[in-house]
């Protein structure tokens, strides 16, 4: 009898009875609601990976991080206690420098030029370098574009910026983004965000649309503006000892069902981004859709783009500049 673990951020597996014909029951769980583009991910991710399987493999969801934040998931693939996670880039620089890359600011020009770079050889190429780290890239999915939300005031420029202590992911790009754009920047894993803003511990984060609406920030914050300083992407991640245990038609099952994942998600991010503005303003944020946002890429790329440069050169930079 087989037992696998999942997670989009943690998951547990719950093995059916032993037989000639087991079962085995994939329990994916993720750091959003049920509801939210995550779930709808994790729920392709389930249903492809059935009807490939033949029954042979289901699964179920555990959504909301009730295993535990980002960082500490991948740790769990890494030593064999989780077996998947889908998970945002924001603490995979840590483990995969090479990554920090996919956070630099104002990198990508839209969703069509970070989709194409991302399911080419830019992308694959990342995904192969996840072995080097002890883990397995599947395939890469998606948050949306970044936005600052905050319960103070309006930003329609880098100095409202000014001194606002912002909740940003535990990464060093985006660290060194919101510094140059004047912002205390504040490191703090998913789990503790709602209730530091709910606390006044930080005034303000950054996140998709799809994070805001389906974390309903619009209960501790009053305003967002669209700046749109950095591409998400978010990516399903295996650990060797599931993905090497499996026999490589059962390979084949996770990682389309991984790319089914991927579609789902970018879909629902299509979605939320029409129909976002407007339910985030319906539950009363004042929403500033329009900006100048050069002096916001000028700050921020001098301030952060070196801590990827610095290390690594310029070349997949200017590879990711020519992908049409």
């Amino acid at each position: 009898m087989k037992h696998y673990l999942l997670g989009a951020v943690a998951g547990v597996a719950m093995i059916g009875a032993a037989s000639a014909q087991a079962q085995t029951n994939v329990v994916v769980g993720h750091a959003l609601s049920v509801e939210s583009h995550y779930g709808v991910g994790a729920q392709a991710f389930i249903d492809t990976l059935t009807e490939l399987s033949g029954g042979a493999f289901t699964g179920e969801q555990a959504p909301a991080s009730q295993l535990g934040g980002e960082r500490d998931m991948i740790e769990g693939l890494q030593i064999g206690s989780l077996d998947l996670v889908i998970t945002s880039t924001g603490p995979l620089g840590n483990f995969v420098p090479e990554a920090l890359a996919l956070d630099l600011p104002f990198l990508f020009r839209d969703y069509d030029h970070a989709r194409t770079t991302l399911d080419g050889e830019i992308g694959q190429e990342l995904l192969d370098q996840m072995r080097d780290a002890d883990l397995v890239g599947l395939a890469w999915t998606e948050n949306g574009f970044r936005h600052v939300t905050n319960s103070q005031r309006p930003i329609r420029t880098p100095e409202d910026l000014g001194g606002l202590r912002l909740r940003t992911m535990e990464n060093r790009v985006h660290m060194a983004a919101f510094e140059g754009m004047g912002a205390a920047p504040t490191p703090m894993a998913w789990p503790e965000v709602f209730g530091a803003l709910q606390q006044g511990v930080v005034d303000g984060q950054e996140n998709p649309i799809t994070v805001i609406t389906a974390a309903r920030f619009w209960e501790v914050q009053g305003y967002v503006t669209l700046t749109g300083h950095v591409y998400s992407p978010a990516i399903v991640l295996a650990s060797p000892i599931l993905f090497d245990g499996l026999t490589e038609e059962e390979q084949g099952w996770f990682l389309e069902a991984a790319r089914a994942s991927a579609a789902a998600t970018r879909a629902e991010v299509d979605r939320l981004e029409r129909e976002g503005v407007e339910l985030m303003r319906a539950n009363g944020m004042d929403v500033i859709t329009e900006i100048d946002r050069a002096p916001f890429q000028e700050l921020a790329a001098e301030a952060s783009w070196s801590v990827f440069t610095d290390r690594f050169g310029t070349d997949m930079l200017e590879r990711i500049a020519a992908v049409e």
